[in-house]
C-alpha cells in the first residue's frame, strides 16, 4: 500500500512528545509504523487492524511489540479508555457510511478530556478507498463529542493523498458519553 511505512509526520511527533506518556490506540494500524516513535517517546500503544495480513506483517516488523498488536475489529473493541487515538488512514479506509459509527466508537474509546489526533484526508465527493471527507461533515461528525484545537496542513504528507491531509486535535469533551448521548 502507497501508505504503509511512512515515518510519523512532524506535527504528530511534536503532539507526543509534548505529552507524558499514555495509552495510545493505533486503529487500522496496517504495518504499525507509527508504533516504534510513540512507544520511545514511552507511550503505551495498541495497534489494531482486522486484517491478518496487516497484523502478520507488523509482528514481522516489530517482534519485539507482538503482544502490543491486536488481530480484532475497531467496532467490536471493549477496552478500557485510552488517552488518545492516533487518527492514520484509518477513516478515509471506511466506506462513508461507517463515519457516524466511527465518530462515535472512537468518542467511546477515549477518556474524556483526551483526544482524538492524526491525519486526516480531505475533500469531498472523493471516491475511494481511500474516501476523502469534507470540512463541515467532519466537524457535525465529531463536534459532539470533541472539540478542535488544532488543525493545520500536512507538509510531509503522503504522496497518494494528493496535499489533501490535514493534522488536527479534537480535544474529548468532559462528560460521559452514555450519560449524554443514550444509545
Amino acid at each position: 500500500m502507497p501508505w504503509e511505512g511512512a515515518s510519523l509526520p512532524e506535527p504528530a511527533r511534536l503532539f507526543f512528545a509534548a505529552r507524558p506518556p499514555g495509552r495510545v490506540l493505533l486503529p487500522g494500524c496496517g504495518s504499525a509504523a507509527d508504533m516504534p516513535p510513540l512507544r520511545a517517546m514511552g507511550h503505551q500503544v495498541l495497534a489494531v487492524d482486522f486484517s491478518e495480513a496487516a497484523i502478520a506483517l507488523a509482528r514481522s516488523h516489530w517482534p519485539e511489540a507482538a503482544d502490543s498488536l491486536l488481530l480484532a475489529d475497531f467496532f467490536e473493541l471493549k477496552l478500557p479508555a485510552f488517552d488518545c487515538v492516533f487518527e492514520r488512514a484509518f477513516l478515509c479506509a471506511l466506506p462513508p457510511d461507517r463515519r457516524a459509527p466511527y465518530a462515535r466508537a472512537v468518542a467511546g474509546m477515549i477518556q474524556p478530556g483526551g483526544a482524538l489526533v492524526g491525519v486526516f484526508f480531505m475533500g469531498e465527493g472523493e471516491k475511494g478507498p481511500p474516501f476523502g471527507v469534507g470540512e463541515a461533515e467532519l466537524e457535525a461528525l465529531l463536534s459532539p463529542w470533541f472539540e478542535l484545537e488544532q488543525t493545520q496542513s500536512l507538509p510531509d504528507g503522503l504522496p497518494v493523498f494528493g496535499g489533501k491531509e490535514r493534522w488536527m486535535v479534537w480535544r474529548r469533551r468532559m462528560f460521559d458519553l452514555d450519560q449524554a448521548f443514550p444509545s
